[in-house]
């Protein structure tokens, strides 16, 4: 039997600091044929985002030493500065009203609550790998 071709042949940057999430995630992402790299706070993913290139951004949103908001904000600010903006996805426990939109405020392109379905998640992958996150027209000065 063949091995089956990778549905979402994708680089992910998987930034979780829950190691049982993480172990979970990465079952979940690899069997979709994901290329996963982890974080375990957004300090360690600033710094993996500067030194790699993926195609997604999977960021937690509570953390100890600098928090998803925090995290989403440094890789924006770079980004600015030049360079290819990458999806980021925020995975979050609040699932308050307001969430949502202030995770799209702080420069987030998506936002999924947790428990994460799975379903949801892959379709937000399926969106990555189809270019459904395009650049935002945000600094286009007129």
């Amino acid at each position: 039997v063949a091995p089956p071709v990778p549905e979402l042949p994708i680089q992910v940057l998987l930034v979780e600091d829950n190691p049982i999430n993480q172990k979970l995630a990465l079952r979940i992402l690899g069997k979709w044929g994901c290329t996963v790299e982890t974080a375990e706070n957004g300090r360690i993913a600033v710094e993996k985002r500067r030194a790699g290139t993926f195609d997604v951004v999977l960021m937690d949103c509570q953390m100890p030493e600098m928090n998803g908001y925090e995290a989403t904000q440094a890789i924006r600010t770079e980004e600015a500065e030049g360079g290819r903006r990458v999806p980021i996805i925020a995975m979050t426990a609040n699932a308050m009203k307001g969430d949502r939109e202030y995770c799209l405020s702080v420069g987030m392109d998506d936002y999924i609550a947790k428990p994460i379905q799975l379903p949801e998640l892959k379709k937000r992958l399926e969106k990555v790998l189809a270019g459904g996150y395009a650049q935002p027209d945000v600094d286009q000065a007129a």
